[in-house]
């Protein structure tokens, strides 16, 4: 049992406060497995697309985003995943009686960086509030948030999707509002000898800073669902005020989504799906949300305004608790902190720190290095790999060709191996070396693949795997002609093809020719040589 986490058994009435001070401990006025009890039917049938086609899913998504500060929102204390259970606290932390908050200048900065980025208008004044209600793992008892006067407002991205008529289109995804606030510590259900009957809390989250992003119901799939959430991840990654790592819980994401008849304006009663821990997971438990509701609305049901919860290993979503009563958090401007001021002037300093948000750079690196969409959405995955790539497309004699290398040498074998791109064996420094000795005709690409297959079965770069094998390439030009005089003798059919003007037939020849050469024929010269011959 971890030395900081005390638990207590669930039938506990009184509380008492731990001798050791770094020891907190709580009571479930519930059985843990009462979380995933259902209360409404079970569906597990399939429905038909005919009876899906009929009604209009309405997706909404709240992101919460815990921003890479070194400190705490409000105190000093360290802000960093994991370490000890209840050793990053402070009574700042735990709203012990006489301490005070005071705001990280940082975290606002953040907040900003990242409400400019997706297009929101930052207020001049906003201000903090107490949001209150009672949960184990707030010892507070209420959250420092925003409520009627957010950061940032009226925002939007645009999202990949397409239209009825199945064509690519750009959709704009408004978002209501970005906020700040600070995170609460976390339950721990499971995972000990006795999580059956206690659960145990650890603190070091609470007061950790937060924005929460919040979308209009503008989402109508989860495809769009998904878009929307990996153009946002990749627009924070950019800013660097997240690492945005799902499974360290610095972005979470709940879904609220309903469904309606088709042509109708009013909304259906929503619900909102919870404990999602992947993209992925999040567009299936809408898949499963949207078919539950349908099907309990056509056998006559009604939706339920709840809560619930995804479990992954079953594909199903789970009744946590209802949400008929809107929660009344009694919300009041935080008496210990001043309204928060961002002047123009310093929005003005903080838009100068802003990078190139990764739309604009596709959009240059088409322009500058004459690559496709393709290529250029697999470069800027990640702002890191897209900076590595601009430096080694300044050493190369074709970017375009180190391009094309990525997406034909890299992709399928990193795939297979279930690696990153960032995991690559050869680097960027690599795949400059192959493309200029592929470009110079130097390397066929029947030998430029065999070095990709070494590289990646040793787990070495490009360059070491070349200076060792050198492959042996035919450059001899007599050596060359006796091989295109071969393949046009038993060919003629083709010839004649050629002469007769069909001159797409000279790839044929080159293609055989150097079938007879293993692959070692100078490509530019072959080519060269095979047009001559054809021509005499």
């Amino acid at each position: 049992m971890p030395q900081n986490l005390t638990p207590v058994p669930s039938t506990q009435q009184s509380r008492s406060w731990p001798a050791d001070k770094k020891s907190f401990s709580k009571t479930l006025p519930f059985e843990p497995g009462a979380l995933l009890e259902s209360k409404v039917m079970t569906v597990t049938a399939s429905l038909s697309p005919e009876v899906l086609d009929r009604y209009e899913p309405v997706i909404g998504l709240e992101v919460h985003v815990q921003l890479l500060t070194n400190t705490k929102a409000f105190c000093g204390c360290a802000n960093r995943f994991g370490g000890e259970p209840n050793t990053h606290i402070c009574p700042t932390c735990l709203g012990l009686p006489g301490a005070l908050p005071v705001l990280n200048k940082r975290a606002v900065e953040y907040a900003v960086l990242a409400a400019t980025a997706i297009n929101c208008e930052v207020r001049e004044h906003s201000v903090f509030a107490r949001k209150n209600y009672f949960y184990p793992d707030l010892t507070k008892g209420y959250q420092i948030s925003q409520f009627d006067k957010p950061l940032a407002e009226h925002g939007w991205i645009d999202v990949p999707t397409r239209d009825g008529s199945g064509l690519s289109v750009t959709k704009r995804i408004g978002i209501t509002r970005l906020h700040m606030e600070e995170d609460a510590g976390k339950s721990l259900h499971d995972g000990f000898p006795d999580s059956a009957t206690k659960t145990y809390v650890d603190l070091n989250r609470c007061g950790t800073p937060l924005i929460e992003i919040v979308s209009e119901p503008d989402l109508r799939t989860p495809d769009e669902a998904y878009e929307y959430l990996t153009r946002l991840k990749e627009i924070l990654l950019y800013t660097g005020v997240s690492d945005c790592n799902m499974e360290e819980g610095s972005l979470r994401c709940d879904a609220n989504v309903s469904v309606r008849p088709r042509g109708q304006t009013k909304f259906g009663t929503k619900a909102e799906v919870k404990n999602v821990n992947s993209f992925r997971f999040i567009r299936s438990a809408l898949e499963y949300e949207i078919e539950r509701q349908v099907e309990l609305i056509e056998s006559g049901g009604r939706v339920a305004q709840e809560t619930r919860l995804w479990n992954a290993n079953e594909g199903r979503t789970y009744s946590m608790r209802s949400k008929e009563q809107a929660h009344d958090y009694r919300y009041f401007p935080e008496p210990d902190l001043p309204p928060l001021l961002v002047s123009g002037a310093w929005k003005a300093i903080l838009a100068e720190r802003m990078p190139e948000l990764p739309e604009a750079r596709r959009k240059r690196m088409i322009a500058e290095y004459q690559i496709t969409m393709q290529d250029a959405q697999t470069l800027t995955a990640t702002r890191e790999y897209a900076d590595q790539f601009e430096t080694a497309a300044k050493q190369a004699r074709s970017p375009r060709r180190v391009a094309n290398l990525i997406q034909s040498e890299l992709m399928g074998r990193l795939k297979a191996k279930g690696l990153d791109l960032e995991q690559s064996p050869v680097t960027l420094q690599g795949l400059v070396q192959a493309a200029d000795l592929t470009e110079s005709g130097e390397l066929s690409s029947k030998q430029l693949k065999g070095l990709f297959d070494t590289a990646f079965e040793n787990g070495e770069d490009f360059g070491p795997v070349y200076e060792r094998e050198k492959p042996q390439q035919i450059s001899d030009p007599a050596a060359l002609e006796k091989l295109i005089q071969e393949v046009i003798a038993a060919n003629p059919k083709q010839l004649e093809q050629y002469r007769a003007g069909k001159k797409t037939v000279a790839a044929f020849f080159v293609g055989q020719a150097m079938r007879l050469s293993k692959g070692q024929a100078n490509p530019a010269l072959l080519n060269e040589l095979v047009t001559k011959h054809l021509d005499a």
